[in-house]
């Protein structure tokens, strides 16, 4: 084998909370002659950010926020914009803002799974500090296509939900400090040795693709589900597994790990929860204003039926809210449930 076809030289990062510091030690650590590409996904939602500014300021390669059609080039360093998806092809990068997966976009998994069918064993993928689960599949279509799989040291991670997770449902080829890493990744790209051209690279050997993820009786009832619905739109959703772990999955392409799936329920309770609250509030208020204009115009009995409702209201109103602040029983983590 060529030694082309032995370099790594598409290197996808994710991170999530405490990300950012690891993700400063980690492009601080690399050459200024680096013969790879680097990509980083960081949880950052749709909120304005400052990450690839702050990287940048770390970093002896330019960083610079992703952009779509942008040529994928040696030596520099793009990060995901805020509210989008950050996809490899052959040659460029892609931005979109499909179905949210694991509750984020961005999300690491999409970054992964498409670097993994465009690039296949050029790829290393690293998982740093986060919560629960995103990365886990991505790291698995990464391992199917021959890349390398990296992981800091959930012991060192302030986070370590997101390698914990990688290494017991998919096991990664390295895990170390994150102030380790880039020394492995130089070693993996190559950098340093004798090279062809990168117009003459090809995309990659031969790889498996990754696989697509693709009785009435007038009271209520509390029945078993037929299945799932998606935290996220509300459609119903099916199970795959990547490894151990299970995956969810709805028609329109919400995407949750099961770490992922529970916090997205908790989540969905509480905002159905506080409108709920809300709207008993604005009843009261409606209710107590209905009252006044029928005690004004002499209709007495009205005005009482009215603030019966408005009372009503306000006592339910109530029971909701010392309800909501008993919080919610949290799920263990997949370690302590032994799944």
């Amino acid at each position: 084998m060529s030694n082309v076809m032995k370099c790594r030289d598409i290197i996808v990062v994710g991170a999530s909370a405490g990300g950012l510091r690891a993700l400063q030690i980690f492009v601080g650590g690399l050459p200024q002659d680096l013969a790879a590409a680097v990509f980083i996904v960081l949880h950052i939602g749709a909120r304005r950010s400052a990450a690839s500014r702050i990287l940048n300021s770390s970093s002896p390669l330019p960083v610079a926020e992703a952009i779509d059609g942008g040529e994928i080039r040696n030596g520099h360093i793009h990060v995901a914009p805020p509210d989008h998806h950050l996809l490899l092809e052959p040659g460029h990068m892609r931005l979109t803002r499909g179905p949210r997966e694991n509750r984020t976009r961005p999300a690491v998994d999409p970054l992964f799974r498409s670097a993994a069918e465009a690039y296949g064993p050029r790829v290393v993928g690293i998982i740093l500090s986060g919560t629960l689960s995103d990365g886990t599949a991505g790291f698995s279509a990464i391992k199917r296509c021959g890349g390398v799989t990296v992981v800091q040291d959930p012991d060192e991670a302030e986070y370590p939900g997101m390698p914990s997770n990688a290494l017991r449902y998919v096991g990664a080829d390295h895990c170390m400090p994150v102030g380790d890493i880039p020394e492995l990744v130089v070693r993996l790209s190559g950098t340093g040795q004798a090279k062809a051209p990168e117009g003459m690279q090809e995309h990659g050997e031969s790889m498996q693709a990754p696989e697509k993820d693709d009785e009435v009786t007038g009271r209520y009832e509390i029945g078993q589900p037929v299945s799932l619905t998606c935290p996220g739109c509300g459609g119903s959703l099916k199970e795959t597994m990547v490894g151990q772990l299970p995956y969810y999955t709805c028609h329109i392409g919400h995407r949750f790990a099961i770490a992922d799936m529970d916090a997205g329920q908790v989540e969905k309770l509480e905002q159905s929860f506080e409108i709920a609250l809300r709207t008993l509030n604005e009843r009261a208020a409606l209710c107590r204003r209905m009252a006044e204009m029928a005690l004004d115009n002499g209709h007495n009995l009205s005005s009482r039926r009215w603030d019966e409702a408005r009372a009503e209201a306000e006592e339910k109103a109530k029971a909701l809210q010392r309800f909501l602040e008993q919080g919610w029983i949290r799920a263990p983590s997949a370690e302590e449930a032994g799944i």
